[in-house]
């Protein structure tokens, strides 16, 4: 009687990958191996080439307590992952189809994603990957495919403050010139920033990042691209991580930074991170499609369980206290659990489009906040609505912000009421686990204290006289 080896996890690239990289790939002498976090942030480590294969062959040990560090990187320890735990391992292992040539790092540098798992190959349930894959598990048990695309709403802002410290869009290399004006849909601001945008799309062709076509924002060096739709959700998520790490080094070639912060001025646009959902059977049929304008009864449901969850989403979907300066009337971010059809002055859109096209954009999120998780509770809301057949009210018709006045339920409008509304969430508890919720909560009020410790000059303006 012979034993056979133990097969490898389906979401573990297999050692063949990494010779075959190797091998067609002599010039790349440096790795950067990263994972992402409760927060959003990439981290891991840049490795030599002969340190590669052996993460291919067993995995690479990286301590558990990394995935709940704050937004700053430092250790949260109310978690009980750093002392209690002793700062104990876990084993990373790589991500199929993530290793890749990282140009914008050097000729000679490479990267590949990570995700965790415990020592015994159980997926570690505090990893955002698999928070998200076990939340599209419910969909296969139904047989459905999550169809996903990201699109993604930043700023490029100068190195350079102003003399008074602030934040200003950066000169153009083309022609020296600093935009002011808003130009919309600008052409001209487009070819300005071309020099970034070429290398952006060629590298993440490189990456294997579908990436399509940009415009230019609501705002002066602002700017929008989209990334292609796919019937693989994780995937997805992987996509806006990689693009966001691509930009952000890319900028820095350029003599500008890349920042997704969610609303970097105040009187300017903010910047948006928006989700467009449908869903496919075994056959690759769009279960939404419909000559309906407003979509089948599957979307319609898919949204009602969407506009019903939507306030415990919002620890989210905003993960950080300047998140919500990004919510006010009349700035196309949502004030109110809203959905109509073509509308771009609700939270939950069905966009005009062709029968067969049908599908709903998430509008909520803002540029901060992590894909996985963003993905995660978008598509738990929905299958939520689907499985209870939730009705989502009549569309909004119109003014989707005079509409809100009148709702009964409001978003939370602060980061402490919506960490609090997610904590006692059920069905989010339900389908991202209780640990996860326990530990986020844990991290983001451990944020929310060292956030509120600091002493600002607005305190000093406001209240060193007056008080």
């Amino acid at each position: 009687m012979t034993s056979s080896a133990p097969k490898p996890h389906p979401g573990v690239a297999l050692p063949e990958e990494c010779r075959q990289f190797l091998e067609a790939h002599p010039e790349i002498q440096y790795f950067d191996i990263f994972f992402t976090s409760m927060t959003g942030v990439p981290r891991g480590k840049r490795l030599r080439r002969h340190e590669l294969m052996p993460i291919y062959d067993y995995g690479r040990f990286l301590p558990g307590s990394v995935l709940v560090v704050d937004t700053n990187g430092a250790d949260c320890e109310e978690t009980g992952l750093v002392w209690e735990d002793g700062d104990a391992d876990r084993l990373a292992r790589p991500v199929p189809g993530t290793l890749t040539p990282a140009p914008w790092l050097g000729p000679d540098v490479g990267q590949v994603m990570l995700s965790l798992y415990e020592l015994d190959g159980t997926p570690n349930d505090l990893d955002p990957r698999h928070v998200l894959q076990r939340v599209i598990d419910r969909f296969a048990a139904d047989g459905l495919t999550p169809v996903t695309a990201c699109e993604l709403e930043y700023y490029l802002v100068d190195l350079e403050r102003t003399a008074d410290g602030d934040l200003q869009p950066p000169k153009s290399a083309l022609t020296g010139h600093r935009p002011t004006g808003i130009q919309v849909y600008g052409l001209p601001e487009l070819e300005a920033i071309s020099p970034f945008l070429r290398e952006l799309w060629t590298t993440c062709d490189v990456l294997g990042v579908p990436l399509e076509g940009a415009i230019s924002e609501f705002a002066p060096s602002q700017v929008e691209l989209t990334l292609k739709h796919k019937p693989d959700a994780l995937r997805a998520a992987d996509d806006a991580l990689i693009y966001k790490r691509a930009a952000k080094g890319i900028a820095l070639r350029h003599g500008c930074e890349a920042t997704f912060m969610a609303k970097p001025w105040a009187d300017r646009a903010g910047s948006g991170f928006h989700m467009h959902v449908s869903f496919n059977n075994a056959a690759g049929e769009n279960l939404c499609a419909s000559d309906d304008l407003q979509g089948s009864p599957m979307l319609r449901h898919a949204i009602g369980g969407m506009k019903l969850l939507l306030g415990d989403c919002m620890a989210i979907l905003a993960p950080n206290a300047n998140s919500y300066r990004r919510f006010k009337a009349n700035s196309y971010a949502p004030v109110a659990p809203t959905w109509g059809v073509n509308n771009r002055t609700v939270s939950l859109r069905v966009p005009a489009g062709l029968p067969h096209t049908r599908h709903v954009e998430h509008r909520v999120a803002g540029a901060d906040a992590n894909p996985y998780l963003v993905l995660a509770v978008i598509l738990a809301c929905a299958h939520h609505g689907i499985s209870h057949q939730i009705d989502p009210g009549p569309a909004v018709v119109g003014d989707g912000y005079a509409a809100a006045k009148d709702a009964n339920v409001r978003l939370p409008s602060n980061w402490f009421s919506a960490v609090d509304l997610f904590d006692q969430s059920s069905v989010l508890r339900d389908y991202l686990g209780d640990r996860f919720v326990d530990m986020f909560v844990s991290v983001k009020r451990t944020e929310q204290a060292r956030f509120n410790e600091v002493v600002t000059a607005l305190d000093f303006d406001w209240y060193l006289r007056n008080a």
